[in-house]
């Protein structure tokens, strides 16, 4: 008897010889190109039973793969059937090579261009020489899914100006006038938090991000065509947002991207789908590929946004201490609560502050050797216990009303080794040295990303993963355009820009450490020629000191430290009711000495 899911592809296939094609690529993607996927909009989990975070696949009329990265060889082989698919690295082999390998010469792939962006459809007409991609009006996926689960779409929330600090007419205002600068009639934003930002508003249409599945077209007087179902919009909107803000409904938007026939529009080939280049340019318009205009207004926070940020890491720096008390009281009592059992404890604590609205990605609790897996999520059915003599690795945030939180911290069970002592306080006097780093206007997060690993580097050590990313106000947790990172990035960091320090260190099999809190940019007075810019960290929540050799330690690194920990003290003391709380606090935030 056959699975479901060889029903599905059985379907696919069917599909293809009724149209005449030889295969479909199936991203992981929807057709907001957004970090998290709606359930409604998981096609790839529904045509290979694979729930990762990222992937492909590639159904022809005879064959299948699944592509994955790194962090999901296990899972995919557990969750895609080893009879129908063969298994392929996402970035080693992509898609569109193994169908090159697989098909013959000629043969018609179908590409449905709303679940691409703008950059992977030009560079794949490129290399797909030997195939013909075609572009499909409808996804047969969208047909077939006969148990497709309903789109949660929510209601708007309308953001107060003593949130967000500036008006939407304000920040309208001043795109536009860049629009006009850049010679742009307009400027499509499909990015879902650029429209949050843009508009000020949000939403709860996708799980960890507050924003709402639509789309916008700014045009350069300032005015705004907003594609979403007017009922989800609050009877205030109007007067929230402003004169010249257009509600239209979804379906209007082909007809009004054909209108633009002659004319220049900003269409960002990272962010945007394929389909709205392809129907631009299909209507006669001028397509000005260029980034969205709203990213680096974005990043750059504002006073009050900043002011939100500091107060509610205050706050979320007490549900975590709560959550570190709580943990360490339980492992002194002789209980050993279990990966799942400690996010649920962990979200419980943050839960208990009403401005707290969602998780702001899905919590990574990793014990022991699962630590080691940097982007490891663990099983609802069969979570990982604590390993004694090891570390307890929670990678967490929240979002709450008046900003986004992420905080990693690597927590002692028992006694650890030596080896994992030194490991930890390499990648804690990374963590120093680049919150303690002093730079001139200009500089990139490439430039600073080596200040991160040098203790590292020093015995042969290092992470796969970037030092910092963006983080954005009551919006997403992983925020552009800037990062820091070995790769080059040409976007200078910006006082107001939010960015995570974290760089860990991971050895297979064994133990994972990271330590990740969040900095603002700020500008600093000296007293030479000119100013220059630092980090000054929001997060507020203690580092395990049990963790550290303090023969590794200087003087600097010591009295930063213990800094650090004063104002986590002074800070989040008063927010803590529970006697055993606070005195769990003061012992762990107690000056470190040799």
């Amino acid at each position: 008897m056959q699975t479901p899911i060889h029903q599905r592809v059985a379907l696919l296939r069917h599909w293809l010889t009724e149209q005449g094609l030889d295969a479909i690529i199936i991203p992981h993607e929807d057709e907001f190109l957004g970090e998290y996927i709606p359930a409604h909009n998981e096609r790839l989990l529904w045509a290979t039973g694979f729930s990762g975070s990222a992937g492909a696949a590639v159904i022809t009329r005879d064959s299948a793969a699944v592509f994955v990265d790194g962090r999901y060889t296990v899972q995919v082989r557990k969750q895609a059937p080893a009879d129908l698919f063969d298994y392929c690295h996402l970035i080693q082999q992509p898609p569109m090579t193994w169908a090159a390998q697989t098909l013959h010469k000629g043969s018609k792939v179908a590409v449905d261009l709303r679940l691409h962006s703008g950059n992977w459809w030009k560079a794949q007409q490129a290399a797909a020489s030997a195939l013909e991609l075609v572009a499909i009006d409808s996804n047969p996926i969208d047909t077939l899914w006969h148990d497709r689960p309903a789109a949660t779409l929510s209601t708007a929330l309308l953001m107060p100006l003593d949130k967000v600090g500036k008006s939407s007419a304000d920040k309208r205002a001043e795109l536009a006038a860049s629009l006009t600068t850049s010679g742009a009639d307009a400027a499509m934003i499909t990015t879902l938090d650029s429209i949050a930002w843009l508009l000020n508003i949000r939403g709860a249409d996708v799980e960890c991000l507050p924003v709402l599945l639509s789309q916008a077209i700014l045009h350069h007087d300032g005015s705004v065509d907003f594609y979403i179902d007017p009922a989800r919009l609050p009877a205030e909107f109007a007067r929230h947002v402003g004169e010249r803000v257009h509600v239209k409904h979804p379906e209007a938007l082909e007809a009004d991207l054909r209108a633009f026939s002659g004319k220049r529009i900003l269409v960002d080939p990272a962010t945007a789908n394929a389909w709205t280049s392809e129907t631009l340019k299909a209507a006669g318009a001028n397509v000005i590929e260029a980034a969205d205009p709203c990213l680096l207004a974005k990043s750059a926070k504002n006073a009050v946004e900043l002011a939100g940020m500091k107060a509610c890491h205050v706050r979320d720096g007490a549900a975590v201490v709560k959550f570190l008390a709580w943990m360490d009281r339980e492992i002194a009592a002789g209980h050993r609560p279990n990966e799942g059992e400690l996010s649920d404890q962990l979200w419980a604590f943050r839960q208990q502050d009403p401005s707290c609205k969602d998780l702001s990605f899905h919590t990574i609790s990793a014990a022991g050797g699962n630590a080691a897996m940097c982007h490891y999520r663990h099983s609802d059915e069969n979570p990982g216990p604590l390993v004694e003599n090891s570390v307890y690795l929670v990678d967490s945030g929240g979002q709450y009303l008046d900003g986004t939180t992420d905080i990693t911290r690597t927590v002692a069970v028992g006694n650890a080794s030596a080896e994992v002592k030194q490991a930890f306080t390499l990648v804690l006097k990374g963590h120093i040295s680049l919150a303690t780093a002093r730079f001139p206007a200009g500089t990139t997060g490439n430039q600073l990303d080596a200040l991160a690993r040098q203790h590292l580097w020093a015995y042969g050590f290092d992470y796969d993963h970037g030092t910092g990313h963006g983080v954005g106000h009551f919006l997403n947790v992983h925020e552009g355009p800037a990062r820091i990172a070995k790769v080059p990035n040409p976007v200078a960091l910006l006082p107001g820009m939010v960015f995570s320090n974290e760089p860990g260190y991971y050895r297979a099999d064994a133990f994972g450490i990271r330590i990740e809190n969040l900095e603002q940019i700020v500008e600093i007075e000296t007293a030479g020629d000119m100013s220059v810019l630092g980090f000054s960290s929001l997060t507020r929540a203690p580092i395990d000191q049990r963790l550290i050799d303090v023969s590794l330690m200087t003087d600097a690194d010591i009295t930063w430290l213990n800094h650090y920990h004063q104002l986590v003290w002074d800070e989040v003391s008063p927010l803590l009711s529970s006697a055993d709380d606070k005195a769990w606090l003061q012992q762990a935030t107690a000056p470190l000495t040799r």
